[in-house]
């Protein structure tokens, strides 16, 4: 078994080679802090590729350049792969310098080469080997240009470096190695035209503007809003939920005409209507998910977090605590775990407790449900304002912690702005695909069980069958409820929605689903007002995350901060809900 070891600077292209080497589907992104952790992958079951976190250099500050530093020590490692980017070679070399010190074959991987190309940028390849003692190897990765090539070489096995007497090897002088850098690339690289301001600039002198900026991240945002609940995804949701999931009960109602009213009432009230009442929003999820992609692999998400800088800061975290945040809307099991690339004890902590307050993907069925209910024509804006909402209170929040248990000086922010691009259409879908899928698990597994544990006890009770004001579902509503009443909402079917929403957001819709019936977005009119309605989804928003987040909280942090993630989100939860509902009452009249 050889082991190669594959590294390089954050957003080189580092996963998208990965992927293609080994054959799997890894998160690609046009943003730094992809690879949260080492991943492997296999090439005909006897070569194991290890993905890297990215870094900058291993100089150990980070827990990124610790995993990766510690792997090339103690990892058994054949081969050190160094992906690099092309133009921007005076940055990126000072890495593959440092990798030389683990006296292992390096095969350097130049990727963007088209990028180089287009910026007039001429290497001599030969040169460049000779010169590092490095095999070298150009590819345009997103191009799939040149990526056989490194597979081929590394099936052949001849990937030795090719050591002569102008082989360079790594010393702790930071200034000579940067002008051996300088030396090399002034015989390697003729630059072929002078490089003036780019599209991108130009693009930069917009989106970075001091004043056009935040004006601008928010209309991107209310744009992909209206993409998903205007323009594409509501409206296919309309047509699934009319001719799919409505044929679906048609077609169960006439086979099932005969059979028992117990099992007839499972498959169509409890199955169907408990996951039918989720998978109806996949379109709304997927357009969701495709808005979001194009951002990220445009590069945009990157400026993002860089804008936020000195929002973040009034929290105590830098701009790179952003990404964690953003990959939060995905879902917060990934935001948490993302924490890690951040370079103190208190920034992890502290974004590992924000968040979950970002709005995931898990609750955007029952926003869509309740907006199209009471909020007809306002969709977007009303889900707009709570993801808007899950971050003004993050801040809120952060500030509180900030002045109170996380009292410690803040970290610097760097941060490398990718350059623009128009994303692939096959790397879009895939992104997309990849997001959504858990969105089809969680319908086939938790919300399919779930479903099916509800109406079992939304029907039951110790004498057997019975209405479902007798069941054990009702029973365990009524003690709750009075929780909820002060904020308009105290029936023991919204109660236990939110109960059982523990296990996965989206099966708050699924409990809807089952207890108050088919005819879901007509019965909701009976049970809410509009003010109630926001006020339930204000509670949604905020409350106690779900079991995974829960767990994988544990994982990275302990039981007592677990315990404290839990307990705080549900106060917060509660005292917010029940101030928009009774401020919302006072004013509206």
């Amino acid at each position: 078994m050889i082991t190669a070891a594959l590294l390089g600077n954050p957003n080189v292209g580092k996963t998208t080679l990965f992927n293609y080497l080994t054959g799997s589907n890894q998160y690609v992104g046009n943003w730094p802090g992809v690879t949260v952790e080492k991943k492997e992958g296999y090439i005909d079951n006897n070569i194991k590729i290890v993905d890297l976190p990215g870094i900058y250099a291993l100089d150990t500050y980070s827990n990124e350049e610790k995993v990766s530093k510690e792997f090339l020590e103690k990892g058994n490692v054949d081969v050190i792969i160094n992906i690099v980017d092309a133009s921007t070679l005076d940055r990126n070399l000072y890495l593959t310098l440092q990798l030389k010190q683990f006296n292992k074959p390096i095969i350097l991987v130049l990727n963007m080469m088209d990028v180089a190309k287009s910026k007039g940028i001429k290497i001599d390849f030969q040169k460049l080997e000779s010169k590092l003692g490095v095999k070298v190897i150009p590819i345009s990765a997103s191009k799939g240009i040149g990526l056989e090539d490194v597979k081929k070489l590394l099936k052949s096995g001849n990937f030795y470096s090719l050591s002569n007497e102008n082989d360079y090897h790594y010393i702790e002088d930071e200034k000579k190695n940067y002008r051996f850098i300088e030396e090399v690339l002034a015989e390697a690289i003729v630059k072929e035209k002078e490089e003036g301001m780019t599209i991108g600039d130009r693009i930069d002198s917009i989106v970075l503007n001091k004043f056009l900026a935040y004006p601008l991240f928010l209309l991107i945002l209310y744009v992909i809003f209206k993409l998903t609940f205007t323009w594409v995804g509501q409206p296919l949701s309309d047509l699934m939920d009319e001719y799919v999931i409505g044929g679906v009960v048609s077609l169960l109602e006439s086979l099932l005409e005969n059979s028992s009213p117990w099992f007839k009432s499972l498959i169509i009230d409890g199955i169907v209507g408990g996951v039918g009442s989720v998978i109806v929003f996949l379109p709304v999820v997927m357009t969701l998910f495709l808005g979001i992609s194009f951002l990220e692999d445009s590069g945009y998400m990157a400026r993002a977090a860089f804008i936020m800088d000195r929002i973040m800061r009034r929290i105590g975290l830098s701009g790179k605590a952003f990404i964690p945040f953003i990959i939060g809307f995905g879902c917060s099991v990934p935001g948490i775990m993302s924490a890690r690339t951040l370079e103190s004890e208190k920034d992890r902590k502290l974004t590992a407790l924000l968040v979950p307050l970002m709005s995931c993907n898990a609750r955007l069925p029952v926003y869509a449900l309740f907006a199209s209910v009471f909020f007809p024509g306002k969709e977007s804006f009303v889900t707009f304002s709570l993801y808007l909402l899950g971050i003004a209170v993050a801040i809120f929040i952060g500030i509180l912690f900030k002045n109170t248990i996380f009292r410690k000086g803040e970290e610097p922010f760097i941060i490398e702005l990718p350059q623009y691009k128009m994303p692939e259409f096959k790397s879009l879908m895939r992104n997309t695909w990849e997001k959504g899928k858990g969105f089809l698990k969680k319908a086939g597994t938790i919300i399919f069980s779930m479903s099916v544990i509800v109406w079992l006890l939304s029907n039951f009770n110790f004498n057997g069958m019975v209405g479902m004001e007798d069941s054990f579902l009702a029973h365990i509503g009524g003690v709750i409820s009075p929780i909820f009443k002060p904020m308009g909402y105290g029936t023991w079917q919204s109660s236990v929605a939110l109960l059982t929403g523990l296990m996965a957001k989206e099966v708050v819709v699924s409990t809807m689903g089952v207890v108050y019936g088919a005819d879901l977005q007509n019965i909701l009119l009976q049970y809410f007002t509009p003010i109630a309605a926001y006020s339930y989804l204000v509670f949604v928003l905020l409350y106690t995350p779900c079991v995974s987040v829960i767990a994988v909280m544990r994982k990275e942090f302990g039981s007592k901060m677990m315990a404290f993630s839990v307990v705080y989100q549900l106060i917060l939860a509660w005292i917010a809900s029940f101030l928009v509902y009774n401020l919302c009452s006072l004013i509206l009249g």
